[in-house]
């Protein structure tokens, strides 16, 4: 088994330095597609706009998002999967053989186990709820078929041209082996399709996004705590990361495991409280609500307030206030999008409506 492991991960060194040696000028491109796959971008970005495009979509990416997040947090305990970055300088499978060299960025020094990619799973699952919505407003027009076979193989061949540069971003900054990134493909498609056939998510009450923030928070600490008891560290890694890092400035805290369980628990519950708090059913169940001009200035409003929300970092010298204002900072995200900011444009909008009046 373990030999059969280092013949894996040796292979996949080999493409780590061949990525590295023949496409070195594309660095700042591999780096941005890794900064753009994280799931920040889900709630920042892909979010607000889905939610007053289609709020249905909306739900499911933050769903799909913390529930497939939540499960890679719970498959890297479980398969304590290597990274490359480190894995070279531990493993004996070269002996007196020179160890081969990987380069490291800012972006390679990840604190958590490697398997399955979190990138990767993550943005395949986001991208798989994207691309069905839109094939699925598509049937609706009745298109011609000839029509809708092209749209339906254009925006597969985008879904599948994203994973790709994905999990090659991935394996190139040395953070994942390529076995790593296809399981995370394909774990983040299994996430995103069982999710579009649960309707539950769209009318839960408070009390059970509550419930379920609750039950994922407390499950993954058990499961950490009866490992550790056993005498298994599921925080094996983070010391692994802090000894082969090239720089100690490229480790950062809210790589570790727990830095994503509060986002992505944070999230869920914040997004539980704005779709059952008034101010929501106020502004985004009225008429004023179905004007594509009034979802417009609140996707623009959005995207620009929460950009400079991501801006503010929790400080990061005691882990457990980093842990608390996370959570916290997470809630607030779609709390801010799916309720406060439509709310406020709305007041905004009628105020004007009345000067002009």
């Amino acid at each position: 088994m373990d030999a059969g492991m280092d013949l894996l991960h040796s292979s996949g060194v080999e493409l780590v330095q061949y990525l590295q040696l023949n496409y070195r000028d594309s660095q700042s491109w591999f780096t941005f597609i890794s900064i753009a796959a994280d799931l920040r971008n889900t709630f920042y970005v892909f979010f607000p706009i889905w939610f007053h495009l289609c709020e249905a979509v909306g739900i499911k990416l933050i769903w799909v998002a913390v529930i497939g997040d939540w499960l890679n947090l719970i498959f890297k305990w479980i398969l304590f999967g290597q990274r490359p970055y480190w894995w070279v300088h531990e493993t004996s499978y070269y002996g007196n053989s020179s160890v081969p060299v990987l380069e490291q960025y800012p972006i390679t020094c990840e604190t958590g186990p490697g398997s399955p990619s979190g990138h990767a799973m993550g943005s395949a699952g986001v991208w798989y709820v994207m691309v069905t919505a839109l094939l699925a407003s598509v049937l609706q027009e009745k298109q011609h078929w000839v029509q809708s076979r092209c749209v339906h193989a254009g925006l597969w061949t985008i879904f599948w041209v994203i994973q790709f540069c994905v999990c090659l971003s991935r394996v190139f900054v040395a953070t994942h082996f390529p076995h790593q990134v296809f399981l995370g493909v394909l774990s983040g498609m299994v996430v995103a399709e069982m999710f579009g056939r649960l309707n539950a998510i769209y009318n839960a009450s408070l009390k059970k996004y509550l419930q379920i923030t609750l039950f994922l928070s407390s499950f993954a600490l058990g499961f950490y705590l009866l490992l550790k008891a056993l005498g298994a560290d599921l925080l094996w890694s983070v010391e692994k990361a802090q000894r082969w890092c090239a720089r100690a400035e490229w480790i950062h805290i809210d790589t570790t495991p727990f830095a994503g369980l509060v986002r992505n628990t944070g999230a869920l519950f914040g997004l539980g409280l704005a779709l059952n708090s008034p101010i929501y059913a106020e502004s985004c169940k009225g008429k004023r609500s179905q004007q594509f001009s009034f979802r417009f200035i609140c996707i623009v409003a959005s995207l620009i307030i929460l950009h400079l929300f991501d801006s503010v970092k929790p400080p990061t010298q005691r882990e457990f206030l980093f842990y608390f204002l996370s959570f916290c900072k997470s809630a607030t995200v779609p709390l801010a999008a799916a309720a406060f900011i439509p709310f406020c444009v709305l007041q905004v909008v009628n105020r004007q409506e009345k000067k002009v009046l």
